[in-house]
């Protein structure tokens, strides 16, 4: 498998991992953090147990196959979860990808440095729900939702939050009765929302000129990402998301 200016190792398609028992647990149990008067995280909150777990994370961490899942949405773009397995420098890269533009960009980066802009909770649900199946990749909702929930970056969340990631869990395999409190849980942990261009920056990109001026209501991605105006306005209607005004390019 080949992504335009991502030549870090060698790609493979990872789509049926998701079938796997174990896969969620690898992908999400990375949120979760353990304090002092909390029950502490484990493979089970998903509905599985250490050895299933295990059994899964010696594909994803294979340093000579890294599995790749695609989220393709509106307009050609694709979210695309890299599992990066560098030797000395595991993790997960968040990237964002069309036909025709000269190099994937970077979302975010998980593991070690955490890096790029994020997500909104607007941003992530509208990925999950606008899957487009004339291309190869993850089309359910839930599991779309799950797979970005990592890369999670807004301060504010709506009330119905917990909810709404509560059921994609139960709808992946998790235990009923736990759900709800393992989504509050992953939410608690999500990344700070990013401020400006130094958030985008990254080993990947290079980053980007902060863009002045843009509409508030605008996707952070729009002015993180090294993009062209058309190709900003492509991505800011398949996010359904304002435009970057004139003043800022």
């Amino acid at each position: 498998m080949l992504i335009k200016g991502y030549d870090l190792g060698p790609l493979v398609a990872g789509e049926w991992l998701l079938e796997r028992a174990g896969f969620w647990s690898n992908h999400l149990l990375a949120m979760c953090r353990f304090t002092g008067g909390e029950v502490r995280p484990s493979p089970e909150w998903f509905g599985v147990d250490g050895a299933d777990t295990d059994a899964v994370a010696d594909v994803l961490l294979d340093d000579r196959a890294w599995p790749v899942l695609r989220i393709p949405f509106q307009g050609g773009h694709s979210a695309v979860v890299v599992q990066r397995n560098l030797v000395g420098d595991f993790g997960t890269d968040f990237l964002l990808a069309r036909p025709g533009w000269p190099r994937a960009e970077v979302l975010a980066g998980v593991g070690g440095d955490r890096y790029g802009p994020g997500l909104s909770w607007r941003d992530l649900v509208h990925l999950a729900e606008t899957p487009d199946p004339a291309v190869p990749g993850v089309q359910d909702s839930e599991a779309r939702l799950l797979l970005l929930l990592p890369i999670l970056a807004d301060d504010e969340l709506p009330p119905d939050a917990p909810s709404r990631v509560g059921a994609a869990l139960t709808a992946v395999g998790a235990p009923d009765d736990t759900a709800r409190r393992t989504a509050e849980h992953l939410l608690r942990n999500r990344r700070p929302a990013a401020r400006g261009c130094d958030d985008a920056d990254s080993p990947l990109s290079g980053g980007s000129p902060r863009r002045t001026g843009a509409d508030p209501d605008a996707s952070a991605v729009l002015w993180a990402l090294d993009l062209t105006r058309s190709q900003s306005d492509a991505l800011a209607d398949a996010l359904g998301s304002p435009a970057l005004p004139a003043s800022a390019w």
